[in-house]
């Protein structure tokens, strides 16, 4: 592996910096940097040590056959087949309104209006293009594993992407690839065996993109925290 370059920013600082960018610049980014932050956040921690993450990893031509697929059926209105509810089935507060905040400001820096379904079935396809970065990554498990290993890769998950923040990439997950799972695992050799629990943009972000810009907030500690004995 080639030398890589070494992060500038403490941890507290990659953490806070760390986004989901949805419009990158098409500057690629070396495998060499990619095995150093997968190597890096191996070190998340595991029940037993057991380490039941799987990473599948896209680019170029390869990157470009699977979003060309996966465009063609979101723009055809294919319904998804999705591997896994994501989202509760029903939904109320406070969740509710997050959700709806944090959609309506997307599409706001965007300059998408409400009742604008074609702009916003338009910007959610753009998930199928990692938003334009040029590095895929898809997270799996085995189908045997219990939750115990779904919080495992979400540690291992968040790793990748302070890693990436810290030496100067970003990220998006993107568990919208889950819809059309049947593809990517097509696409990328991933067996029946294994659940697709997640994909993920990597790149350089565009600093002029719009939705770069938008930030969401987040609640203070003392709206889900609480403390007893201090």
């Amino acid at each position: 592996m080639t030398a890589v370059q070494v992060s500038s920013l403490s941890a507290t600082e990659a953490v806070r910096g760390r986004r989901s960018v949805r419009a990158f610049l098409d500057r690629p980014v070396p495998r060499a940097l990619v095995e150093h932050i997968l190597e890096a956040a191996a070190r998340a921690p595991s029940g037993s040590n057991i380490q039941p993450w799987k990473v599948h990893a896209i680019a170029g031509a390869a990157r470009a056959a699977l979003t060309t697929e996966l465009m063609v059926l979101h723009d055809a209105g294919i319904p998804p087949d999705p591997e896994y509810s994501y989202y509760p089935a029903t939904w109320r507060e406070p969740y509710l309104g997050r959700r709806r905040k944090v959609g309506w400001g997307l599409y706001g820096a965007l300059g998408i209006a409400k009742g604008d379904r074609e702009r916003m079935a338009r910007q959610h396809g753009r998930n199928y293009d990692f938003f334009g970065a040029p590095v895929g990554l898809f997270f799996t498990l085995e189908r045997a594993m219990e939750r115990g290993s779904w919080l495992d890769l979400g540690m291992f998950m968040q790793n990748v992407m302070i890693v990436a923040r810290g030496i100067g990439l970003d990220t998006c997950p993107q568990q919208a690839f889950c819809n059309y799972h049947r593809i990517v695992r097509r696409h990328l050799g991933i067996p029946d065996g294994e659940i697709l629990v997640s994909g993920m943009a990597l790149g350089h972000a565009d600093p002029a993109a719009p939705e770069n810009r938008f930030d969401t907030d987040r609640e203070p500690v003392d709206g889900f925290a609480r403390f007893v004995g201090f």
